[in-house]
């Protein structure tokens, strides 16, 4: 697995590609200040964004097959995904942040749309909306 980046990832990429040019700057990458150091940040907007990859966190939309083999290992090393993302959740709701978790599946075919809800968020959609997944 050494081979498998955690950060600049292809999705990331794209994403971040897809802010800048829709004139959305000013954000902090793998903000080591926030919990989880999220993939895009906007500090001042108390805004986190994840770029989930489909296979590790197992994506509710394309449900990733898990591996034939080494499935109890598979198995434990999604489980212990899961937990860490839902304690970020938990931890994000409780500091008061808006926390966005975008799916690479999603940026596959629905890039715009996505980067148009971070343009909402952006410019203060009201805290009340649960955005995480």
């Amino acid at each position: 697995m050494r081979g498998n980046k955690s950060r600049n990832t292809q999705p990331e990429l794209k994403l971040r590609k897809g802010l800048w040019a829709a004139g959305l700057r000013g954000y902090r990458v793998h903000w080591v200040k926030a919990p989880g150091k999220p993939d895009i940040c906007y500090p001042s907007r108390r805004l986190a964004i994840f770029v989930h990859g489909c296979f590790w966190h197992r994506c509710p939309y394309c449900l990733p097959a898990l591996p034939k083999t080494s499935s109890d290992f598979w198995q434990s090393k999604f489980e212990a995904n899961l937990a860490r993302d839902a304690k970020y959740k938990h931890m994000y709701r409780e500091a008061g942040w808006q926390r966005l978790v975008v799916w690479e599946c999603q940026l596959k075919y629905g890039q715009p749309s996505i980067v148009a809800l971070i343009r909402e968020l952006h410019s203060g959609v009201p805290a009340s909306w649960e955005l995480a997944a």
